[in-house]
């Protein structure tokens, strides 16, 4: 790797800085409060030309790598937009990895362009309440029709099915029990949005509340035939695609999290008088800001060696599992310093920084929880028995 700073690297982070400082943290509150979603945001990052970042330019992307994807979101949410901001946005500036990977032709000509062009919203639909991280264990179902298939069953966690046109879902085509193993018998499908076939129902939840994530009902929604992305029961092979660099874009959030906390209390400690003096003249003060910089200057590092690794096509499942680790647990100490340093203040919402412990928080769980990092390292580095 070279550590060298790239000018393009440079000019991305300067051109999104320059659109993210027209959303200062008192519009990621209010978005957070009423629970909107951030159009405004949204509009001037797909005016700005981010969204199809990662998209090979004969698709009408930016054919950029998860390097400079990685960039965009680590910039996004250190403006103190945080997950808000990212979510808005995620799928559309890396999220079609299966459709470039493994779509046919004709499907990447006829949805990319529509989809990095910021046109076409979409949700990606995995999750389910009764198979959790187990994912071959999925029970909605995709059965053979004339011209395509019928998708009945539910799904969890949906982020932004409310504003979305189309459906990334992970279907099973064949029972897990008649498969030759089970990773085999699903399929993934782009899948139309059809609200006479989906039920979409709200979660309520602790933060990032700008955003919708939602539960599915879906009952016998069409999808046709040439909607199957890659071969039919090799879906659980297309999800995979994306998997290690999704750990790490979505990680460079989670960073970007820690550094706008950082920030909001490094400049309160310097500000702050009690006792004649500013408070972050204690160490008690001082000690726990320069541990969370070192924290969060660690994970980026491993973070950056991850995206280099995806982007040379080169081995990258433990540094990508390793960073997202790093960067959950460095962001939630910086953003619970934060709180920490504010006193009281850091409780209320006028200082934003609860606003970012809370969203923090949420990345300790996604887009995989920390034990499931662990149980992969342990068992595919150190070669240690499975546990589950």
């Amino acid at each position: 790797m070279d550590f060298t700073p790239d000018p393009l690297h440079q000019e991305i982070r300067e051109a999104v800085g320059r659109i993210c400082a027209d959303f200062p943290d008192e519009y990621w509150y209010q978005h957070d409060e009423s629970k909107e979603f951030p159009w405004e945001f949204y509009n001037a990052v797909v005016k700005g030309g981010w969204l199809g970042l990662t998209v090979p330019e004969e698709y009408g992307g930016g054919g950029l790598g998860v390097t400079e994807a990685a960039i965009v979101e680590q910039t996004i949410s250190a403006s103190g937009a945080g997950m808000n901001g990212c979510s808005a946005v995620h799928i559309g500036i890396f999220g079609f990895e299966p459709i470039i990977r493994h779509g046919s032709e004709e499907l990447k000509r006829r949805v990319l362009p529509r989809l990095a062009s910021g046109e076409c919203h979409l949700s990606f639909a995995v999750t389910e309440p009764d198979a959790g991280t187990d994912t071959t264990n999925i029970s909605t179902f995709a059965r053979k029709v004339d011209g395509g298939w019928s998708i009945s069953g539910k799904k969890v966690w949906i982020t932004k099915a409310q504003q979305a046109e189309r459906l990334m879902i992970l279907c099973r085509t064949a029972p897990r029990d008649a498969s030759p193993k089970k990773t085999a018998g699903m399929t993934l499908f782009f899948a139309p949005m059809d609200r006479d076939k989906v039920d979409i129902r709200p979660i309520p939840k602790m933060g990032r509340n700008a955003i919708n994530t939602n539960e599915l009902f879906i009952d016998d929604l069409f999808v046709a035939d040439e909607d199957v992305i890659g071969e039919v029961g090799g879906g659980f092979k297309a999800i995979l695609a994306g998997l290690n660099a999704e750990r790490v874009i979505s990680a460079n959030a989670a960073v970007g999290i820690g550094r706008a906390a950082l920030r909001r209390a490094a400049n309160y400690a310097k500000e702050r008088n009690v006792f004649g003096r500013p408070i972050g003249q204690n160490q008690g003060i001082a000690f726990p800001l320069a541990q969370a910089l070192i924290k969060l200057d660690a994970a980026d590092t491993l973070l950056q060696k991850a995206a280099w690794l995806i982007d040379n096509d080169l081995p990258c499942a433990r540094e990508a599992n390793a960073a997202k680790y790093l960067a959950a647990e460095a962001a939630f100490f910086a953003a619970d310093t934060a709180i920490q340093v504010h006193g009281g203040y850091g409780y209320g919402k006028e200082f934003h920084v609860e606003r970012y412990f809370r969203e923090a928080r949420l990345m300790k769980l996604a887009p995989i929880s920390q034990e499931m990092v662990l149980n992969y390292v342990a068992e595919h580095v150190l070669g240690l028995p499975r546990s589950y």
